[in-house]
């Protein structure tokens, strides 16, 4: 006698509910990622572009136009500048919280320089 296999109807709605929840969870926090990337590109690419004596103020309206060529949200008073061995360093540092469900949030903290 030949025994029936598959799934159960109880363990394809536990898997299906489980599936949505990280699926719904990427799609709502994917975009922070993005944005991160976008502003450490947005980051080393100004470090790039201006000179070893550009003042804070330059580089940060550096990086306000590479901000806004890519429309972040990112302000430049958020970024840290300094000086290590003569070259410029870049770095942030921000949370980002995110709205599940309710009164229930994920919050990532983001961490980025241009010296990496």
């Amino acid at each position: 006698m030949k025994y029936q296999r598959g799934v159960a109807l109880s363990g394809l709605i536990f898997w299906g509910v489980v599936v949505t929840l990280v699926a719904v969870l990427g799609m709502k926090v994917a975009p922070t990622v993005i944005e991160y990337y976008k502003i450490l590109k947005d980051v080393k690419a100004t470090v790039a572009r201006v000179g070893p004596e550009a003042t804070v103020a330059d580089v940060r309206k550096t990086f306000d136009n590479f901000a806004n060529i890519d429309q972040l949200d990112f302000k430049p008073e958020q970024l840290d500048v300094s000086k290590d061995k003569g070259a410029i360093v870049v770095s942030f540092d921000y949370d980002k919280r995110i709205p599940l469900f309710a009164n229930v949030s994920l919050v990532i903290n983001y961490k980025g320089s241009s010296a990496n």
